[in-house]
């Protein structure tokens, strides 16, 4: 049903409106693409025959924020928004999934759960970070408790690189349905074969700072993207009954703002209410669409400014009584 309340257009109306920025220019999709490859192997590389340290840490950080462009990049692909019905496109994108342990029969399962059900109270969890109301967490058992702290701890997402992509895109989702999910198995041994390569070849360096300091680096960030799109101050959990896609989008979606160099790095992602509302829109067509559709323009918004990622790494627990995501510290001031 379309809701229209002082010409301000939303529900199916406002999907509607944002239609005509999904369509792509095939050749920008190939150059960004293949652009962002060719940097990605350049500094690859440049991490294999330079022989300073001091020249190779700094390279192998950039190469980890590189990595994320690509893996959004990627990630347009599974949502069949660029470069659909391309075989060297499918080779690529399959590819560099396994390089980065995000093969794609988990990850675009997963991934179009969370579309469809992100910030619906009791199954937002799948593909996404788990929400517990405070009067679950209260009758929970404190080994149950320790569990969701830790899997929101700042820690954990800081090593998304062990805990979210080698062990819950890898190996526990081969370990679920190991016919299902076998290119994650896959992933892991070319993962671990790739390792072994670069420490023969040149020792313990290449392997830290071809491999490791990059990975790290391109996971934490991702794993924490993929946490404040949805844990911010104001994000809104609705029950499944009460639940629409457009608030969805609108209210339990950020939008994350950014330097122009990191919207390069992160390929846009950082307009996720705009990715939410309408998923086929190409991640260099989402700032077009938040200046041209006025009703775009007022999301729940969050930073990388450290006191902004503090805040949000507050948010424990959704309380249905006021109504918003609360602190442990407001916990025990509550009871």
């Amino acid at each position: 049903m379309v809701v229209i309340e002082n010409n301000v257009r939303s529900g199916k109306e406002l999907i509607l409106a944002t239609k005509k920025f999904t369509v792509e220019n095939r050749a920008k999709s190939w150059y960004l693409t293949i652009s962002t490859l060719v940097i990605l192997a350049i500094m690859c590389t440049g991490l294999i025959v330079l022989p300073q340290w001091y020249l190779r840490l700094p390279l192998s950080i950039i190469m980890g924020f590189t990595m994320v462009r690509m893996f959004v990049i990627a990630h347009d692909y599974q949502h069949h928004t660029i470069l659909t019905k391309s075989k060297l496109a499918e080779v690529i994108m399959y590819f560099y999934g396994m390089l980065v342990l995000a093969p794609s029969s988990i990850w675009k399962r997963s991934h179009d759960y969370h579309h469809a059900h992100n910030s619906k109270l009791h199954t937002a969890d799948i593909g996404s970070y788990p929400i517990m109301t405070k009067q679950k967490f209260l009758a929970s058992s404190k080994k149950v408790r320790n569990f969701y702290l830790f899997t929101r701890h700042p820690l954990t997402i800081a090593s998304g690189y062990i805990i979210m992509f080698a062990y819950g895109m890898c190996l526990r989702s081969f370990k679920s349905s190991p016919k299902k999910h076998f290119d994650s198995l896959l992933a892991l041994i070319l993962h671990i074969g790739i390792g072994v390569a670069l420490f023969v070849t040149g020792g313990w360096q290449s392997l830290v700072f071809v491999q490791t300091i990059p990975f790290v680096v391109s996971s934490a960030i991702g794993a924490y993207l993929f946490y404040a799109q949805h844990n911010f101050p104001g994000v809104i959990f609705k029950e499944n009954i009460e639940w629409s896609y457009n608030h969805a989008a609108l209210q339990s979606s950020s939008y994350m703002k950014m330097s122009a160099l990191m919207h390069w790095f992160t390929a846009n992602i950082g307009f996720h209410h705009i990715h939410h509302m309408n998923a086929k829109i190409p991640f260099y067509r989402l700032k077009e669409t938040m200046e041209n559709i006025p009703e775009l323009q007022n999301p729940g918004v969050t930073s990388l400014n450290p006191l902004e990622i503090y805040r949000c790494f507050q948010l424990k627990l959704w309380d249905p009584e006021i109504q918003k995501m609360i602190s442990l510290k407001e916990l025990k001031e509550s009871r």
